[in-house]
């Protein structure tokens, strides 16, 4: 006997299966909050619209801002011979790679790349996704199984834990930076399973801070574990010449199995890459769901990021300007009285609010004000900790760092008063 699809509903739904977009959509408490600061004459920054390359200043439908938004570390985006170059590719291999480059074979900027990114990493040889996120986790989910564990940081990067999610294995996640309590894991679990891999970050991206990598290592060596490391924000800012964890440390770079960063920050693209051992590259060129079955990376996106790496490694002055202009704001930050966590003071630096409510309209606030910096809450970050995340670009200055340091200053004390009113009228819990 058939089902009788024509029953009506149960009580609460809608006959066409909205119900679940309903439950979905009240989770998102971040756009109640914005339609409640609408009330209040803040406007809304999300997906603002910009007129032109975001740099340390941005233009919003004509209006001037203070940029703390922008992934542009070392203020190459938009760099004429970057433009210049991507012209030229566009007119020899127009704007796609036509196929996914397993099927439809490569051009030379892409191999030119991927050897410009083995050499920066003293490295056999590296393989280039187009997606940055996608490179976590189509690695992680293509190399490991059921049999295997993956041992992360609990403040590991989303596509870190996907990828470790999809792969099938144990997931053990560590507390962040934590490293007695990731051997206390290792000692325990790792007996139980045929590999492991250790994934960390070269710098948190929403904390600033960094791992203790050679203490890592030590760790994946007594224990019989490779090791991933994601450089998406430590490549271009770490180190004296901008090399990264690697530099920073001091650290053979073979002692890390898989050297992992995007290409949407300091390098200006779009796009990831995995550098280490031949085989290993070879492996997740035959094999890795996100490279084989993807469309390849567009040869101007490979030759805009190799253009913006060659700037880099031949313009060091840009990664002193940006671990300068960090420190600076970290300490005039610190000066006024803000709580910026544990950041260290390279090129990400969060003012912890606590209440993700205080940190959306305090954010809105802002941008009232002429500055562009994003709220992070729950669940990106711990309940209890949400903060405004200020990117600092090479080409921010003094002057922009006070600006907004001083408008965080007196406005905090505000957004913290709303929230209070708020949540007397509707209640604490609401």
């Amino acid at each position: 006997m058939k089902n009788d699809h024509s029953a009506p509903a149960e009580a609460g739904q809608q006959a066409d299966g909205r119900a679940g977009f309903n439950r979905m959509r009240s989770k998102l408490s971040f756009e109640r909050m914005v339609d409640l600061a609408a009330g209040m004459g803040l406007e809304n920054p999300l997906f603002a619209c910009h007129d032109q390359a975001a740099k340390a200043t941005t233009l919003i439908n004509g209006k001037e801002y203070i940029n703390f938004s922008t992934y542009d570390y070392l203020d190459i985006n938009a760099h004429p011979e970057i433009t210049a170059a991507v012209a030229e590719t566009a007119a020899r291999f127009g704007t796609s790679a036509g196929a996914s480059r397993l099927v439809g074979g490569e051009r030379p900027p892409h191999r030119e790349l991927e050897r410009a990114f083995a050499e920066l990493y003293d490295v056999e040889d590296a393989i280039v996704y187009v997606s940055g996120h996608a490179t976590n986790v189509s690695t992680l989910g293509f190399m490991y199984g059921a049999r295997d564990a993956i041992f992360h940081d609990g403040l590991a990067h989303n596509s870190l834990v996907q990828g470790a999610r999809l792969s099938g294995a144990t997931r053990y996640s560590y507390e962040h930076n934590d490293c007695d309590a990731l051997e206390e894991m290792l000692k325990a679990h790792r007996a139980q399973h045929k590999y492991a891999i250790i994934v960390t970050e070269g710098l948190f991206s929403m904390d600033g801070n960094i791992p203790d990598l050679p203490r890592i290592i030590e760790l994946k060596k007594k224990y019989d574990c490779m090791l991933l490391v994601d450089e998406a924000h430590s490549l271009g800012v770490l180190g004296k010449t901008g090399r990264g964890a690697r530099e920073y440390f001091g650290i053979d770079p073979t002692d890390v199995d898989m050297w992992m960063s995007t290409l949407s920050k300091s390098m200006c693209g779009c796009g990831g890459f995995i550098a280490g051992r031949a085989d290993l590259v070879r492996f997740l060129k035959y094999g890795s769901p996100g490279f084989v079955f993807s469309v390849g990376m567009p040869p101007v996106i490979a030759t805009a990021c190799h253009k913006a790496l060659d700037i880099m490694l031949r313009e060091p002055e840009r990664v002193h300007r940006l671990q300068a202009i960090s420190q600076y704001f970290l300490h005039y930050a610190q000066s006024k009285g803000l709580d910026t966590g544990a950041a260290q003071g390279y090129a990400v630096l969060p003012v912890i609010v606590g209440d993700s409510m205080v940190s959306g309209f305090l954010s809105q606030a802002l941008f009232k004000r002429g500055i562009y910096v994003m709220p992070i809450s729950f669940p990106a970050v711990k309940e209890g900790t949400a903060r405004l995340r200020f990117f600092i670009s090479a080409s921010h200055t003094e002057e922009h760092v006070r600006t907004a340091v001083d408008a965080v200053v007196e406005e905090l004390p505000k957004a913290k008063a709303l929230v209070a009113e708020f949540q007397a009228a509707h209640g604490a819990g609401n």
